[in-house]
C-alpha cells in the first residue's frame, strides 16, 4: 500500500499507534497471567514490533526531503 497524502498518512499512524497501545496493554496482561500462554505471547511481540516499523516508516514518510 503506498500512501503519499499527508492526511492519510497521519490518519493511519493514529490507527497503528492506537493498535500498537493495545498491543502493550494485552501483552502486560498476559505476561502477569498464571497460566500464560508462551506462543500468543511471543505472536504479540513480533506483531507490536511489526507496527514499530510500520510507524517509523511513515513518520518518515512526513518529513519533508530537504535539498542540500
Amino acid at each position: 500500500m503506498q500512501v503519499q497524502d499527508p492526511a492519510e498518512i497521519a490518519h493511519l499512524l493514529a490507527e497503528l499507534r492506537v493498535e500498537h497501545r493495545d498491543l502493550d496493554v494485552a501483552i502486560e496482561a498476559l505476561s502477569s497471567a498464571i497460566g500464560r500462554d508462551e506462543l500468543q505471547l511471543t505472536r504479540m511481540k513480533k506483531r507490536k514490533l511489526l507496527l514499530k516499523d510500520a510507524i517509523a516508516r511513515l513518520e518518515s514518510k512526513l518529513i519533508p526531503d530537504l535539498d542540500a
